[in-house]
């Protein structure tokens, strides 16, 4: 079975078990920690990946480093995946965890990258075309990028509206060329 249907599928029961216990929120945000967590130390993922290192070491790791910061909720969480010989994808369950939690919140996430930092007017402006579109609560992540040369590129789920002037310039380069 793929990994991403394992996630989900972990995700979904513990999104459910935080809802019937009252922590939904707490849960979110350990199932943040974790992911920061994992995403900004390649070891912690490498030791919960290997094959060489034992699940009760697994256990032990996750332990010390979330039994006192997290809700009693997710560390059962990481104690039942381990147990089912599943902490390779502990990330990925994070990864599903939010998603779901977002989209039943009813909150977009969308991203826009700019040659320059947003002044608030145009935050407003992005946020305003994307809620138009979804109608959902938006999310806005802010990137920078220099070698956009000037507009920019806004990415919500799998749709992208590059209206950057480095593609302005390449399509105009392969019009050209042909």
């Amino acid at each position: 079975m793929s990994v991403g249907i394992v996630a989900a599928r972990y995700a979904k029961s513990l999104i459910e078990l935080a809802k019937e216990k009252n922590v939904l929120e707490v849960v979110f945000e350990d199932m943040k920690l974790f992911k920061d967590t994992a995403d900004n130390n390649r070891a912690l993922m490498l030791a919960l990946k290997s094959p060489v290192v034992r699940h009760e070491k697994k256990l032990a790791i996750l332990k010390a480093l979330f039994k006192e910061r997290v809700n009693p909720v997710s560390y059962s969480i990481f104690t039942i995946i381990t147990k089912k010989n599943r902490e390779s994808i502990l990330d990925a369950i994070a990864d599903e965890f939010i998603t779901s939690y977002n989209l039943y919140q009813g909150i977009q996430k969308a991203t826009v990258t700019t040659t320059t930092p947003l002044t608030e007017e145009l935050r407003k402006q992005f946020i305003s075309i994307v809620a138009g579109t979804s109608g959902k609560t938006i999310e806005l992540e802010e990137k920078v990028d220099p070698n956009l040369i000037g507009g920019y590129v806004l990415r919500v789920d799998d749709r992208q509206l590059d209206a950057s002037l480095r593609s302005r310039l390449n399509e105009l380069k392969l019009e050209l060329a042909s």
